[in-house]
């Protein structure tokens, strides 16, 4: 096996993530990791490190013959995009943290791989400290995993947490959010589920070699969430959590998403509280396993970050074995989901699009009702994000066409219908 290379670094950004990283690495000298140069944006901010360390012109780094790696912790996605590419083409292998820079270029980022033969890492995108797509890349054979669930945004998480633990009401979890550094002061990507999804397309390529779009998945925030969805919660035992999910479904096809979700007070999920990550991975024959850790933050985004430079040493490359040297997997919106939903008036509920409805409460103010609906009746659709909806996903949502015949015959029994 080849010695592990002497790496001098480029880092672009330095933010909470970069200023992370340049303290982790004066703390690991083993690891013969440098940063030779940072670029920056804006040059008269006090930043806690030497000022011959920083420039404002990236060609500075990126046309340096003794820069061998790239780090780019940048949160604007057409820079970072144009830094990654540059940097594969002129010879340097790169680590990136953009989750949704990663999830609007997968194409041309695989394709620039292939071509130049450098690596591109990116733990750090999605679940900060856990590492996730090493162990989907690594461990899990395509064929044998069944599914992959988890919360992957430590901003809603808080929130839901803050709701259900302390009966804050929504706009109030908001602001203890953003007054602790969990949430933007724009918190829009993360409360509507951006962030999430950016992270689910790309964790779906490691998990069943999908190369997807966000367009693709099915997808949501939890910005209707109201107090009273929470104590219908409490009253049946449940919690919500924003979940991310992919199944392989018995055709072989793979439903995905990321919505709201009641989750049972037994699931791995409902442990992680707060500004935590969680993920359950689910195989043929190693059952249930779970990961856990922090999901935000600047040591342990830089942990991941670390991770990547470490395996860059001894010329780590994903091999996106599911992709290049399985079947990849395929999505697919035929499915059903079982769903609440909770609303004002009933006259924006399209009953006609479920497939049945099994529970109604009409007798508050605030109503909700339980049913079944074809994933394609909420796919490019946005009624179910209007007019003060809550749409919440039941345990065990996804229902399969060969179930769906039984299922229906038994509800309108149980209705007295038939």
């Amino acid at each position: 096996m080849s010695a592990h290379k002497q790496l001098t670094i480029g880092l672009f950004g330095f933010g909470v993530v970069g200023e992370g990283l340049y303290k982790v690495l004066q703390q690991t000298p083993s690891l013969k990791a440098s940063i030779k140069k940072v670029c920056i944006k804006n040059p008269d901010k006090k930043r806690d490190a030497p000022d011959s360390l920083f420039t404002t012109d990236r060609n500075e780094i990126l046309n340096d013959p003794e820069i061998n790696l790239i780090v780019e912790v940048i949160n604007e996605s057409t820079p970072a995009f144009e830094i990654i590419s540059t940097a594969l083409k002129n010879g340097k292998d790169a680590v990136s943290a953009s989750k949704k820079m990663l999830a609007e270029h997968l194409p041309q980022l695989l394709e620039l791989q292939k071509q130049t033969g450098q690596s591109l890492l990116y733990e750090a995108s999605a679940c900060a400290s856990i590492p996730v797509i090493r162990n989907l890349e690594e461990y899990y054979d395509n064929d044998l995993l069944h599914s992959v669930k988890g919360i992957v945004n430590g901003s809603t998480n808080y929130i839901l947490t803050k709701m259900f633990e302390e009966k804050l009401d929504f706009k109030q979890a908001l602001l203890q959010a953003q007054q602790l550094g969990f949430a933007e002061a724009d918190p829009t990507l993360d409360i509507d589920g951006w962030d999430a999804v950016n992270k689910w397309v790309i964790l779906l390529l490691h998990a069943y070699g999908i190369v997807a779009s966000v367009e693709e998945v099915l997808f949501n925030g939890i910005q209707n969430i109201q107090g009273g969805d929470a104590a219908v919660g409490r009253e049946k035992s449940l919690e919500i959590r924003l979940v991310g999910q992919a199944k392989k479904l018995q055709n072989g096809k793979v439903a995905a998403f990321v919505l709201p979700q009641f989750v049972k007070k037994d699931d791995h999920l409902s442990f992680v509280k707060y500004e935590y990550n969680g993920f359950v991975v689910e195989s043929s024959f190693a059952d249930k396993q779970f990961f856990y850790g922090k999901g935000a933050g600047s040591f342990p985004t830089a942990s991941a970050v670390l991770s990547d430079i470490s395996a860059l040493r001894y010329h780590y490359q994903y091999e996106y074995k599911k992709l290049y040297h399985h079947q990849p997997a395929h999505l697919t919106n035929d499915f059903y989901l079982k769903v609440y939903v909770s609303f004002d008036d009933w006259k924006y509920i399209p009953r006609e699009r479920f497939e049945w409805i099994e529970e109604w409460h009409a007798e508050d103010d605030r109503k909700y009702l339980v049913g079944v609906l074809h994933a394609k009746e909420l796919t490019g659709q946005d009624w179910w994000k209007q007019h003060n909806l809550s749409l919440i996903l039941k345990p065990d949502a996804i229902i399969e066409d060969i179930e769906i015949r039984n299922l229906k015959k038994k509800s309108l029994e149980l209705a007295g219908i038939v």
